[in-house]
């Protein structure tokens, strides 16, 4: 096949997926776009040798196939790179195709490149431009995400140094990204493809166990799924019943956490059952009545039911998770699912534009989006000054897992697992956040680093006083509850540096002396403090005093008179070279100031005697 069938095969693929898909057929739109790129990038060719135009194509399929969006983000997939690489301007793209094809372009263009750099603060810029783009629209970091898929699908090509750290930053980043916006599949995708650049030799030893173990394990699924099959077919059920494997990645880390063989990973195999029911209402009904025909077969474990129905997860995640004990004394993990919860479980958010119109769990789970993004914009208006600090506050947002928390009222707050007492009061208000004195969990008195639990009740206590300190940050583990604590924080050390300011101020005009930069100085050396900043929130504090010796330092520079002639030394010197002469100054100084006096004259290049009278 030659290059132009190939590039023509690979369009026309895209095409009848996108007509195959429930959204509106642009198709005009689409066709425009894929020849203004090919256009752009004709006679490009990436590092691999084949025809530029192949990649943008193949991030556009993912986008249609694999993410379910529409005609908007596949032409935005189509010309991501045309400004990045071309002469054309973003200002083009908005005359042709319009501002939100524009704005999502510009959005991935930002992003362009590595987030990580060669500095911390580098790395936390560049994730600050990714967060704020995905915050005004979050197809950005979608086609964003279909762009990393697809470059990590393709990173054989690339040196082994660029593989590493291509794979390293997607570990770090595009995965939780994937992870919290519900993309499960691209995740585990994201995460093996990274594995394995990265740990090569690992990656490729448990991929040779899992084929050792794969005969084995159909044998184990079609034994243990043959029972539940006949069931659900005589209940006259519409399903698929299908074996999921652990991921390579997910294997490993749990051999890291749990400092276990391969041999000892139990949990390989995962069963999913997957209906079809014509009424959405209908679907919980249903998750529990194929729960009822499975556990009446094999034993369910008591401790490992996951309701994910009645309280999805953050991330928009549906389902009845439970573990039955086979035939073979194997414990098996089950999953009950609807097609709907199938779809969003596989394509998040992206799925749920699907069922924008399909009642409230939808509408629920895209709250749910905007919360979080809610989130991420108060972290970005006021992040951390440490750049590793930003980067640690918001990766906490990105990797938690969940616990579902109950306030007073009966509410179910999702929350990070691993979250205080403190966190809770920050995610439901910063006013009692910072009024928090404690709180009751399930009706005991809780301090506010109390770590909660999935079903705690929990009503939060407040005083009438701000009472943040910096001991807060040691109880807080949310982004939000630190990022608000740290800007607290912050806004109390200013009010103090601008008391403590005022009140040197008032010494010095008392005093009758004129502020300035020399005295403060000495002031700082005295207390042991680096910066003038420093000094004054020590002095606004109370934990300086300024007391006799600190206006003996002050008038001290009353005495010193001879600083104000310092500019006229200067003078006389430039005008003593000038005319090949030597002028002879004399100071009055106080006997124990003669020592500044010769300093501050060396400094300035003239040679200084002390002469006792």
């Amino acid at each position: 096949m030659t290059e132009e069938e190939r590039i023509s095969v690979a369009y026309q693929h895209l095409v009848k997926t996108y007509l195959a898909s429930p959204h509106r057929k642009k198709v005009d739109l689409i066709d425009r776009a894929y020849k203004f790129a090919r256009q752009a990038h004709e006679g490009v060719r990436r590092i691999s040798g084949e025809p530029y135009i192949m990649h943008p194509l193949a991030v556009a399929q993912i986008v249609s196939e694999e993410l379910g969006l529409g005609s908007t983000s596949i032409c935005a997939a189509l010309l991501h790179d045309v400004v990045e690489d071309t002469e054309y301007t973003m200002e083009d793209i908005g005359n042709i195709f319009g501002p939100k094809i524009a704005e999502i372009v510009d959005g991935v263009t930002k992003i362009s490149g590595g987030i990580f750099g060669d500095q911390a603060s580098v790395q936390a810029e560049n994730f600050k431009k990714l967060l704020l783009t995905m915050s005004n629209d979050i197809r950005v970091i979608l086609v964003k995400i279909a762009d990393r898929l697809q470059g990590m699908r393709t990173l054989g090509s690339q040196l082994p140094a660029k593989q590493y750290k291509i794979a390293g930053e997607t570990l770090y980043i595009y995965a939780p990204l994937a992870n919290r916006l519900g993309l499960n599949k691209i995740k585990e995708e994201l995460e093996d493809l990274a594995f394995r650049y990265e740990q090569p030799a690992a990656y490729t030893q448990i991929q040779t166990r899992l084929g050792e173990q794969k005969q084995d394990l159909i044998g184990i699924f079609d034994e243990f799924t043959a029972p539940i099959r006949e069931k659900l077919d005589a209940a006259g059920l519409h399903y698929d019943i299908k074996a999921r494997i652990k991921s390579p990645y997910s294997i490993w880390c749990k051999m890291q956490n749990k400092k276990v063989p391969f041999e000892e990973v139990y949990d390989l195999l995962a069963v999913r059952i997957v209906f079809d029911t014509p009424r959405q209402e209908d679907e919980v009904e249903e998750c529990w009545r194929i729960y009822a025909i499975a556990s009446s077969i094999y034993r369910p474990h008591p401790e490992r039911l996951r309701d994910w129905l009645s309280h999805p997860k953050a991330n928009g995640y549906q389902a009845l998770q439970t573990t039955l004990m086979s035939k073979r004394g194997r414990w098996i993990e089950l999953q009950i699912r609807s097609r709907r919860m199938d779809e969003i479980a596989e394509q998040g958010f992206a799925a749920h534009w699907k069922y924008k119109e399909g009642g409230k769990e939808a509408e629920d789970s895209e709250n749910e989006l905007n919360r979080w993004l809610s989130t991420i914009k108060e972290i970005l208006d006021d992040p951390q000054p440490n750049a590793v600090d930003f980067l640690n506050t918001i990766k906490l947002n990105l990797y938690a897992s969940e616990i579902f928390v109950v306030t007073p009222k009966g509410d179910f707050k999702t929350m990070p697992a691993g979250s205080t007492v403190l966190d809770f009061a920050f995610s439901i208000h910063t006013f009692l956040g910072t009024h928090c004195i404690g709180a009751k969990v399930n009706h005991k008195l809780e301090g506010l680093g109390y770590h909660l639990e999935s079903g705690d009740q929990v009503e939060v206590l407040t005083g009438k006083q701000n009472r943040v300190s910096k001991e807060w940050l040691e109880y807080a583990t949310t982004a939000k509850a630190r990022s608000k604590i740290s800007s607290m924080l912050k806004r109390n050390d200013r009010e103090l540096q601008r008391v403590g300011k005022e009140r040197l101020a008032a010494l010095f005009e008392e005093l009758d002396i004129e502020r300035n930069s020399y005295l403060e100085d000495r002031l700082c050396e005295r207390h042991g403090v680096r910066l003038r900043e420093e000094l004054y929130q020590a002095i606004g504090s109370g934990c300086i005093v300024l007391d006799k010796e600190d206006r003996n330092i002050i008038l001290g520079k009353k005495r010193r008179n001879w600083l104000r002639h310092l500019p006229l030394i200067g003078r006389k010197k430039k005008e003593a070279e000038q005319k090949a002469q030597t002028v002879l100054l004399q100071v009055e100084v106080q006997a124990d100031d003669a020592d500044d006096v010769v300093r501050e004259l060396e400094k300035m290049g003239l040679k200084a005697v002390k002469k006792f009278t």
